[in-house]
């Protein structure tokens, strides 16, 4: 069939685009972005920002998710590769699903992991509760896999390293919750106030004046590595924490 017009406008809304060619886009997300329109949301997105800042985007994905490849969810930041073209999305689809594209996210969660590095499997399917969440499920659902590793133990708090064997619907968050170990700062997954009596009571109040600071989930996708559609080499991209987990960071330190 002909193209389907598409009535998304360009914003000139700012974008971390560190790198860029004929092919790709690799963008440094900022929170509280929401990657593509959907219902209630028809601007102010990345897609948005990339029909401004971009002559080309790959429309495979139709005409609300042109160039869009994987996504991040609108509170987590860091990076993601657009595709600028349809033979660069499916060369890059290609790699999603024989997981040749690497990424590494760091969280800092509540409590210590037990183990300096494990594996979590399940089944992750939509909430019966809520069907805007994830839950993980004993019988249906998805199959979901994220690997973690210890970065750095605090008194009362982990930073993980983790990567992703499978990229569901808030999988990180959804199996992080599962272990008992949440996402700092998660609004939808436990990790707020209803973890606060794992500090002790003369320190609760301190870690409540840090979680005023981070109002998201303590979530950053800060590596990316994928083989180039054109040129056939692996090219890998780094992302520093954005100033609000570094804030959190820091502070918990103290805790």
């Amino acid at each position: 069939p002909d193209p389907e017009p598409s009535h998304i406008l360009p914003e000139n809304i700012p974008l971390n685009i560190i790198y860029e060619d004929a092919s790709v886009a690799v963008i440094d997300k900022s929170t509280g972005m929401i990657v593509h329109p959907g219902a209630g949301h028809r601007s102010g997105t990345l897609v948005n920002a990339l029909l401004f800042h971009c002559s080309d985007l790959s429309g495979i994905n139709g005409v609300l998710r042109p160039g869009i490849v994987h996504r991040l969810d609108k509170n987590t930041s860091g990076l993601l590769v657009v595709a600028k073209s349809d033979n660069s999305h499916l060369f890059l689809t290609r790699q999603f699903k024989t997981r040749e594209i690497e990424r590494t996210y760091q969280a800092i969660v509540w409590g210590l992991v037990a183990r300096e590095m494990g594996q979590i499997d399940t089944l992750i399917d939509r909430s019966f509760r809520d069907r805007k969440k994830m839950s993980v499920s004993s019988q249906r659902g998805r199959k979901a896999s994220t690997n973690y590793s210890i970065e750095e133990k605090l008194q009362y708090f982990s930073l993980l390293n983790l990567t992703l064997g499978t990229g569901r619907t808030h999988q990180i968050r959804v199996h992080l919750n599962y272990i008992n170990h949440p996402v700092f700062g998660d609004p939808e997954y436990h990790g707020r106030q209803s973890q606060i009596n794992r500090i002790p009571a003369n320190r609760q109040r301190y870690v409540q004046n840090v979680l005023k600071k981070m109002p998201r989930q303590a979530l950053h996708a800060r590596k990316l590595s994928f083989i180039h559609p054109e040129s056939r080499k692996r090219m890998t991209f780094h992302s520093d924490l954005p100033p609000d987990m570094k804030e959190a960071l820091e502070l918990l330190r103290e805790v």
